[in-house]
């Protein structure tokens, strides 16, 4: 999680392109952009999606290897004064990850390899500061539910068949922060955001003394995104 905050900040502070936006008395750029109603936009970026796991007894922790992961998606803000916005921010997420079960001598019955495809679905509260010249900050944070495309909640094998199960919806909450950029021609806004899950989106296998799940008292989501946007 440091290795991504330290990331994030480069990138917010380290293009050339962008660090003159910080000189005293620049020229404003897109001065109108936040009087309107709505703005419309997209984002770009990349994710880095965990697992938490909580146990009923004390044993081995399940070690989940991370992969990265991209995002995309789309943008509608609603202004309610100089500091707030509401954002709807609908977005296509895949990330994969590969689950190592302790306590098996084969690799077959000890590794699950859990690809997802989320459909994202934030609503967000952004507040930011006034604006400094042609840049300011932003905080932003609010609630989800996501739609896990690779989910098997449907299917009737288990892990005793190879099938890792969880549940089709995800509730989650989502808080993050970033800076908006006024360029000549757009607003770019590059943001880092940590999103974790409410709910326990584990499905227990059908044998109740499962070696892979009976142990497991929850699971949930967590992850890390770096968004580019412009609006």
């Amino acid at each position: 999680m440091k290795k991504w905050f330290l990331m994030g900040m480069g990138l917010l502070f380290l293009t050339p392109s962008l660090s003159a936006q910080f000189n005293e008395r620049p020229i404003l750029n897109k001065e109108n952009e936040d009087k309107k109603l709505l703005n419309w936009g997209y984002f770009l970026g990349f994710n880095q999606y965990d697992f938490k796991f909580d146990y009923i007894d004390n044993a081995q922790d399940i070690l989940v290897s991370k992969s990265l992961g991209f995002n995309v998606g789309l943008i509608g803000e609603l202004r309610l004064n100089e500091f707030l916005d509401l954002r709807l921010e609908p977005g296509l997420h895949y990330t994969s990850r590969e689950l190592g079960f302790p306590g098996f001598d084969e690799e077959r019955e000890a590794i699950r390899e859990v690809k997802s495809t989320y459909i994202n679905f934030p609503l967000l509260l952004k507040a930011s500061t006034r604006r400094l010249g042609n840049w300011k900050p932003f905080v932003i944070g609010g609630g989800s539910m996501t739609l896990n495309l690779g989910s098997n909640e449907d299917s009737l094998d288990d892990n005793s068949a190879g099938t890792f199960r969880m549940t089709k919806w995800v509730y989650n909450y989502e808080l993050g922060f970033g800076i908006d950029f006024y360029l000549e021609y757009f607003k770019f806004s590059p943001s880092i955001r940590g999103v974790f899950a409410i709910n326990d989106e584990l499905i227990r296998d059908n044998d109740p003394n499962s070696p892979w799940t009976s142990n497991v008292a929850a699971m949930r989501t967590r992850g890390i995104f770096i968004n580019f946007t412009f609006e």
